[in-house]
């Protein structure tokens, strides 16, 4: 068997086994962060909801997973992922019970805005995966994780609304929702049961500190300040959006309170990131030690493009054929959509694949570069085209999009061992800042100039990972005791 493939059904290698299980609690994790989106319908009549307050709860459902993708990677870079993952579950299986449950508008939304920490769990698993398979192998098992894993929101909009009319009655959407609630709970406990942070004999290496990412240079520390910063404008703009001038859910004033703790915020993180790092970048870091933070921010913005780009175009795709093709009604113009999702089971294993197959930083620009051909050709889309030329032109794209998410999750456990889940933190928050930084957007243009801006965008990511190292076969990581050690990734 070739050095880059893996047999998925050879259930008596742990390594196999490990990528299994966390791939199915990655699924679920998909399944009940949109748990709601096939079921809007029925919230919308239990609640008569306004449109503005329905666009209002699919705002709500990213909000939390920028800064919860963040924290979530310091976490499981400390506690390893068993305990996170398993705790994550179980939370979240608290919270999709009592969204399920919700009595009052209110209580909806702030329940929705708190299950945006659901869409933390994809950082566990890369770090999980990372651990367990080799640098051959790595892209295509991370690809496999994350796109067998993605394909939960597809589950759930297949499965769900037949799930409602089963229970049936004014509170069957309730029953559905409150049923991934309970599956997702059991499954924390099979988790914890099933999962080891590392093979037998390996060790687990973890950040000296907590609270930042450790840097090896100060340009390196200034250009991490920076990249900070694009996060927290994201959520400044997300509560924009949710005043008076967007949705109105949120005051002004409250607006202007959050704006302030988001300022806050940043400065107090600025303060945990030196006390990181303000010891060995006074003393220095030794050269075996280093890395260059550069490939880091190459990685997020690949991601914002990337992953940023699906989540806002499925947010949207639906309405865009409804309004472009006549003589659809919504069912198929959703049906016709859902293609854009159904391509994550092989485009992300895929990208991953190419990756181990044909190198890093090509793969990454090879598919950058398609995926940025695919939008500008969606741009010309019109009324005028074949349905299912349309339909062929949207596949393409998302295999691109989704086959270079794949081709980011394959270098990221290649930098550093000990801080793969911080850094699979920052990239998956920054898959949340291109959705919504898209989206925005999007309420300012039309369609045709929507999908223009995501291809020049892309271009510019083109020429930015061009400058992206190539990862060695090797890494070097400290052990408790401070020696430095070489650790074999191949």
């Amino acid at each position: 068997m070739s050095d880059h493939k893996i047999n998925l059904v050879n259930f008596g290698d742990p390594k196999i086994k490990t990528l299994h299980i966390t791939w199915f609690a990655f699924f679920l994790t998909f399944v009940v962060w949109f748990n709601h989106a096939p079921l809007l319908a029925f919230m919308k009549e239990a609640f008569d909801l306004t449109g503005q307050q329905v666009k209002a709860l699919m705002i709500l459902n990213v909000a939390l997973t920028i800064p919860a993708r963040i924290v979530i990677g310091i976490l499981v870079d400390k506690f390893g992922p068993r305990h996170v993952y398993s705790g994550l579950l179980l939370i979240s299986s608290v919270l999709c019970l009592v969204f399920a449950f919700s009595n009052s508008y209110e209580q909806l939304a702030m329940m929705r805005f708190l299950m945006g920490f659901v869409g933390a769990g994809f950082v566990i698993g890369i770090r999980m995966v990372g651990e367990w398979f080799p640098h051959k192998t790595v892209g295509i098992a991370e690809g496999i994780y994350g796109g067998w894993g993605n394909f939960g929101s597809a589950a759930a909009a297949m499965s769900l609304p037949t799930l409602a009319l089963v229970y049936g009655g004014d509170d069957g959407w309730r029953y559905a929702l409150a049923t991934t609630g309970v599956i997702i709970g059991l499954y924390s406990f099979v988790y914890y049961r099933l999962a080891r942070n590392t093979p037998k004999g390996s060790t687990y290496f973890k950040p000296k500190k907590s609270g930042g990412l450790e840097v090896t240079s100060k340009g390196d520390f200034i250009m991490y300040l920076l990249m900070n910063i694009p996060m927290y404008l994201a959520l400044g703009v997300l509560s924009w959006k949710l005043s008076p001038s967007g949705v109105g859910l949120l005051s002004e004033t409250a607006m202007y309170i959050i704006w302030g703790v988001l300022v806050a915020l940043f400065f107090f993180q600025v303060y945990s990131i030196w006390q990181v790092n303000k010891d060995h970048l006074k003393n220095g870091v030794p050269e075996l030690d280093k890395y260059h933070f550069k490939n880091v921010a190459i990685l997020d913005w690949s991601y914002f493009v990337t992953f940023g780009s699906e989540l806002a175009v499925v947010s949207m795709l639906p309405l865009f054929f409804l309004e472009t093709f006549e003589g659809l009604d919504p069912v198929k113009a959703g049906l016709l959509a859902s293609g854009f999702a159904f391509m994550n089971l092989v485009a992300r294993p895929t990208g991953g694949w190419f990756s181990d197959r044909f190198g890093r930083r090509k793969a990454l620009m090879i598919l950058i570069g398609g995926l940025s051909i695919g939008y500008f050709v969606l741009s010309q889309v019109t009324g005028g085209w074949w349905i299912w030329l349309a339909v062929m032109a949207t596949m393409c794209c998302s295999f691109f999009v989704q086959a270079g998410e794949g081709a980011v999750f394959a270098v990221v456990p290649l930098i550093k061992r000990r801080m793969t889940g911080q850094i699979a933190g920052m990239a998956g928050a920054y898959g949340n800042v291109g959705a919504v930084t898209y989206l925005t957007v999007l309420s300012f243009v039309d369609y045709s100039t929507f999908f223009m801006v995501i291809g020049a965008s892309a271009v510019v990511v083109f020429f930015i990972a061009m400058r992206m190292d190539e990862p060695k076969g090797q890494i070097s990581e400290v052990l408790p005791d401070g020696t430095v050690q070489m650790i074999d990734v191949g």
